[in-house]
């Protein structure tokens, strides 16, 4: 799903993890506790899902860079990315998590698809969510759809609430950047009423958006359903019918990576232990998805029954919630540590619920690219470096008595993890240089 940066690290870390993580199935929440005082944050780069390598030598990589005069980044909104000029030690934030939410559903294995079938299947009831991403690595075109099937024998009603899902292409920064964009800026209110034993597609659209060969499509939808519905993943010829096809389907075996699987509890909020007051604290970080701190959630291939770990919690919608105390503001940042990233996330501010939509990075395409400087190893007690050199995506300055919340998802086929990052707004302390490409 992302790019591999070093696939031992991928999986070196399950085996250092602090963070213990309550895998008993629970209708309501799934408990996640961080260890105090905490374990330090590894900071090594860590892709989630992906096999395939950053091409070389592509405009993307040749981009050039324009220095620009500057220091912290102004007020709300500040749309740059910055690189830190001088080192500074930062600290681990303590907080709590917890896992809640209806079922998540995971399909990206096969990633590479060769043949036409079935690339996932279970069936929930309630609120859920899909993510599918898949390439189409035949000679032919395909086309990629959800197909839900009322197992039961009452009406189904299936709302569609949010989501997103990318044209299919070849860059696949960009597909996954603008699937995130759709998916955090788009609200939805489809409904679907299915008659007992029918099928229908999870969106229209997908029956007439066709896959290249070589070509990426990756969606994310929230929906809810008042019955079971059997809800399946299909890669199928493009000239086919998506119904008559899956009539004689069959599940295609998983890769290597194995991602694929049920969940439940599809959201993790996070949450500050205590206030952040940046006179008191100063520069802190919260790690995501780097299963130290932040732990993988684990679950079931409902095809085969086998356990699986979500490498990344691709699909986890996180909700960051961080009270602050005192009269100075705090500048918030989101710092890529596993190689090249992009995406989108959003804050809410005030007790109105001011929303707005973050570009992790705005301006630029993507950031992160310069791996081994985004990726300081860290001290003891978590204590952590920022060094020379390493990208912050500007999320923006926020006073001492903001109502503040972020919304944040893994983006497919970037490299995790990343550090949110709170630092004292008029200190200095971190003078940059906004970075354009």
């Amino acid at each position: 799903m992302g790019w591999t940066v070093v696939s031992e690290a991928r999986h070196g870390a399950d085996f250092t993890s602090t963070t213990v993580v309550s895998t008993e199935r629970r209708a309501q929440a799934a408990s996640v506790s961080t260890p105090l005082p905490p374990a330090a944050d590894a900071g090594s780069p860590v892709n989630a899902t992906g096999t395939k390598a950053i091409p070389e030598n592509t405009a993307e990589q040749k981009a050039s860079t324009t220095p620009a005069a500057g220091s912290l980044p102004p007020a709300l909104p500040a749309d740059d990315t910055t690189a830190v000029s001088t080192t500074e030690p930062m600290h681990l934030w303590p907080v709590e998590a917890v896992d809640v939410g209806g079922t998540l559903l995971f399909s990206d294995s096969p990633e590479y698809v060769k043949k036409p079938g079935i690339l996932y299947s279970d069936t929930v009831k309630g609120d859920a969510r899909i993510l599918f991403y898949h390439l189409n690595d035949s000679s032919s075109a395909r086309k990629v759809a959800v197909v839900l099937e009322n197992t039961s024998d009452q009406y189904a009603i299936v709302h569609v609430t949010r989501g997103g899902m990318s044209q299919p292409g070849s860059d696949y920064l960009a597909v996954g950047r603008s699937t995130q964009i759709e998916y955090f800026d788009t609200k939805l209110n489809d409904v679907l009423y299915i008659g007992a034993g029918g099928k229908r597609l999870l969106q229209a659209k997908m029956e007439t958006t066709t896959l290249q060969p070589g070509q990426l499509v990756y969606g994310v939808y929230d929906f809810s359903s008042s019955v079971p519905v059997k809800v399946s993943v299909i890669m199928y010829p493009a000239a086919d019918n998506p119904y008559e096809f899956i009539q004689t389907a069959s599940v295609l075996p998983k890769d290597a990576q194995r991602l694929r699987g049920t969940f439940t509890g599809m959201d993790r909020i996070i949450s500050s232990i205590r206030p952040y007051n940046p006179d008191r604290d100063g520069i802190v970080y919260i790690p995501i998805g780097d299963n130290h701190i932040d732990a993988y959630r684990t679950g079931i291939d409902a095809t085969d029954g086998s356990s699986v770990v979500n490498y990344g919690n691709y699909g986890v919608l996180y909700r960051i919630e961080i009270p602050m105390a005192g009269k100075r503001g705090a500048q918030y940042y989101l710092s890529p540590l596993g190689g090249t990233y992009t995406g989108a996330m959003r804050v809410e501010v005030g007790v109105s619920g001011i929303s707005k939509l973050l570009l992790t990075p705005d301006g630029q395409p993507f950031f992160g690219d310069k791996a081994a400087v985004n990726g300081p190893a860290a001290g003891q007690n978590g204590m952590a470096f920022l060094t020379p050199g390493t990208e912050l995506a500007n999320l923006g300055v926020y006073g001492g008595s903001s109502a503040l919340s972020f919304e944040y998802s893994p983006p497919g086929a970037s490299n995790l993890p990343v550090r949110l990052i709170l630092a004292p707004t008029d200190t200095g302390t971190l003078a940059q240089t906004p970075k354009k490409r």
